[in-house]
């Protein structure tokens, strides 16, 4: 007698056992793993992934970008297909279940309906998505941006690495050049992604599920101060034009920001280059990094405009030139009503605690979101570390978190008649 939906449950130890094996590609001397986007360990991961899928019975297809998509046929394959997955590349210092977690928890989903002789009414597919650090090339979530139309395929193609080797070489070179056009007749019936949180809230909380509400909305700044180099013993503090104070002024503002917005306002200054960098010189020139975040894109306009107005406030009390460019951006996205749902509804059948939660770091699910009703499942990780070589998580929870994905998946796919 086939188990019915409720009953039914990951093998928990074959899923370790699978993301410890593609841990083993790029790992590294701390036990994280270094697999940069379409080099040569990116494809031994890719070539390990689709032998996986090969001999769980799924059909692969490549698109021109990269994108890996493993199809397990389901009774009426009319129905757009329920997609689960996220992506396989790395930080230069990234760890062992940050995306790669979301990819093999789907296709443990796909082993245990085997496992038990399940068919389901739509199809099941599996994806991986190329580039979706942006560690090498950009932009980030490139591969999903792509396939999404966010991001014109030509543009993607030319994107190039600090070699200036380009990311449509390097997918030819590593045999991952697909001949299909991304996104094009492939709908998407709804999209889950299983990942860790990469934040420290489900773990401070005691909490083994989160069901993510969406993701922040972001707004990437590059401030230059620009001021006058002079020598630090002879100018009196009066007559100086110093460049890297007035910058402070406007870094404490950038925090000052996010306070002002809570709760998910967040304000962050992570890259400071002063010029000339001189002992004994006052700065001339301050360059630095802004990101700012919040829930939605009204709240997102608001710390704008103060970050804006700070900076004309600064240069005109200070005479110094400062100027405000931005770089990149996406705007804050919601999930689907009904995924969210789904998730908190599964965690509830299997007796697994479950909070909602927005995600701060942008997923492969935010393009997708745009396509299709989409959902995500967050699992803590220890400490609330990711992007690190120590990024650790439980196995239990991973389990737990991939239990879930198996119910919702199956909720949308339905199960055969007759099954």
């Amino acid at each position: 007698m086939l188990p019915t939906a409720e009953t039914l449950r990951i093998d928990a130890d074959r899923l370790w056992s699978s993301l410890m094996a593609l841990a083993r590609i790029g790992a590294t001397e701390k036990g994280g793993v270094c697999r940069l986007a379409l080099t040569d360990t990116d494809r031994e991961g890719r070539d390990l992934v689709v032998q996986w899928a090969r001999e769980a019975g799924l059909a692969v297809q490549v698109d021109a970008i990269g994108n890996v998509f493993m199809r397990r046929a389901g009774r009426n394959p009319s129905l757009a297909p329920v997609v689960s997955g996220s992506h396989i590349d790395t930080q230069p210092t990234g760890g062992k279940f940050d995306g790669n977690y979301g990819v093999l928890a789907a296709l443990e989903v796909v082993r245990t309906l085997n496992d038990h002789g399940i068919e389901t009414e739509a199809p099941i597919e599996v994806v991986f998505w190329t580039n979706e650090e942006g560690s090498r090339f950009v932009p980030v979530m490139m591969g999903s941006g792509v396939f999404a139309g966010a991001v014109p395929l030509a543009h993607a193609h030319a994107a190039a690495d600090l070699e200036g080797r380009s990311v449509r070489d390097e997918l030819q070179r590593i045999g991952y050049l697909g001949a299909a056009v991304p996104g094009a007749d492939h709908p998407i019936g709804a999209y889950f992604e299983a990942h860790i949180e990469q934040g420290p809230v489900l773990e401070d909380a005691g909490i083994t599920i989160g069901a993510v509400i969406g993701v922040l909305g972001i707004r990437w700044y590059d401030c230059v101060v620009t001021g006058m180099e002079a020598h630090a013993g002879p100018t009196p503090m009066a007559l100086r034009r110093d460049a890297l104070q007035v910058a402070i002024g406007l870094m404490h503002e950038v925090v000052a920001i996010a306070h002002r917005h809570p709760p998910q306002g967040r304000g962050t200054v992570g890259q400071v280059l002063v010029h000339p960098n001189s002992r004994n010189v006052i700065p001339g020139r301050v360059r630095f990094s802004v990101d700012l975040r919040n829930a939605s894109d009204a709240l997102c306009d608001e710390m704008d405009a103060e970050l804006h107005a700070c900076a004309r406030r600064l240069s005109g009390q200070t005479g110094l030139s400062i100027t405000l460019q931005p770089v990149s951006g996406y705007p804050a996205q919601p999930f689907d009503a009904g995924c969210v749902a789904a998730v908190e509804q599964a965690a509830a059948r299997l007796g697994h605690s479950c909070m909602r939660i927005v995600s701060g770091a942008g997923h492969d699910a935010v393009h997708m979101a745009r396509l299709a009703p989409t959902g995500m499942i967050f699992v803590p990780c220890k400490d609330g570390i990711s992007h690190n070589e120590i990024e650790d998580a439980k196995a239990e929870h991973l389990a737990a978190g991939c239990d879930v994905l198996l119910q919702v998946m199956l909720g949308r796919a339905g199960v055969a008649a007759g099954r």
